[in-house]
């Protein structure tokens, strides 16, 4: 059995970490934790200048895995998934080196944490972007969605559980190119190339400067939200929501 993370040095100074966990790319708490492990390895790795994160399969990301979070009553899965993904969302962000996100398909949850904290986002012309998570009976990632578009989209996106495309995003300023998806690898690399062949001592000095300088203080701002969905699975609220989405099938 494949890992479900992988990463490869395609060429010299670039490192390509690949999520593959079928059908939807939904991670474990386990998963959430190596991606962060991958990509902060290459990061600190002095021959790797640039992190290229894709999927494979029939989408980016599609957030936490529910089942696993539903078997278990006492919400060590819960808690461990929330802690994952605040790892994973700032490995990206704190990476030693830029991280670009190559998106196709869906991108829901976790995928917006991982995408709104890297550097650059090039995605397929079938990417759609959005946070079902109110569907869930759980909040986060607003922190990361509003980095992808203005605030009073960033509202009708969270509260409606709505999706926007790529080409949206793009006229946003938030994904730099869309392509075919039979194209957004090359896409990825061809960016990561520009980025791999300047010194990568001032692309990290400047990784550095750049968080240093953010506006949106990512991590504490995410931990905030995620407060919010303790007291909702404390009140019974997200277990309900959980088990109905499960029940009609859609957590595949």
């Amino acid at each position: 059995m494949a890992d479900v993370i992988s990463t490869n040095r395609v060429e010299p100074g670039i490192a390509v970490v690949t999520v593959n966990s079928p059908p939807v790319n939904a991670l474990t708490v386990q998963g959430w934790f190596d991606l962060a492990e991958a990509i902060t390895a290459q990061g600190r790795d002095p021959e790797c200048h640039v992190v290229v994160l894709r999927a494979e399969g029939r989408g980016f990301n599609a957030g936490v895995d529910i089942k696993e979070i539903q078997a278990d009553s006492a919400y060590g899965a819960l808690i461990g998934a929330n802690h994952g993904c605040a790892a994973a969302f700032a490995a990206v962000y704190d990476c030693a080196v830029p991280v670009i996100a190559a998106v196709h398909g869906f991108c829901l949850g976790g995928g917006i944490g991982l995408v709104g904290n890297a550097d650059v986002v090039v995605a397929s012309d079938d990417a759609t972007f959005g946070l079902p998570e109110v569907d869930r009976g759980a909040l986060g990632a607003a922190t990361h969605l509003a980095r992808l578009v203005p605030q009073h989209l960033m509202r009708t996106l969270y509260y409606t559980a709505s999706t926007v495309d790529a080409h949206q995003l793009h006229h946003h300023g938030s994904v730099y190119r869309v392509v075919p998806r039979a194209e957004l690898d090359e896409a990825a690399l061809a960016v990561a190339r520009q980025i791999a062949d300047k010194d990568t001592r001032v692309i990290r000095a400047a990784k550095q400067a750049l968080n240093g300088i953010d506006p949106q203080p990512v991590h504490r701002s995410y931990r905030y939200e995620q407060g919010f969905t303790f007291e909702l699975n404390l009140a019974g609220v997200s277990d309900a929501a959980r088990q109905d989405f499960l029940d009609n099938g859609k957590g595949e």
